[in-house]
């Protein structure tokens, strides 16, 4: 994960508290957030397949991986409303994927 990550996402954090403010509603909405940067990239695919014939091809990979990153970031925002250690949380949930990771015997279906 890029050690820039968490100083910058908690910089978002103080803007983000000093202009809206804290609370329930705050919290909510940066829930939300992540939902609609999940779609825009949602959105990048489709347009990248050019799913959308009325459309045809209007993104790239690039652009999908753009979307991606600001749902990490979207994510990693709001996760600073549910815990005073964001990144301490991401690593144990990281360490706990690795664990099921290692124990997992994948079948091959060839």
């Amino acid at each position: 994960m890029s050690s820039a990550l968490w100083p910058v996402t908690a910089r978002i954090v103080t803007a983000l508290d000093a202009v809206n403010g804290i609370g329930d509603h705050e919290t909510v909405m940066r829930l939300l957030k992540v939902g609609e940067e999940a779609g825009e990239a949602s959105a990048a695919y489709i347009g990248m397949t050019g799913q959308n014939p009325r459309k045809g091809a209007t993104h790239t990979r690039a652009d999908v991986a753009d979307e991606l990153c600001d749902v990490i970031i979207a994510a990693a925002v709001a996760l600073h409303a549910f815990t005073t250690r964001p990144s301490a949380v991401l690593d144990a949930k990281l360490h706990a994927a690795a664990g099921r990771l290692n124990a997992w015997t994948p079948e091959r279906t060839v």
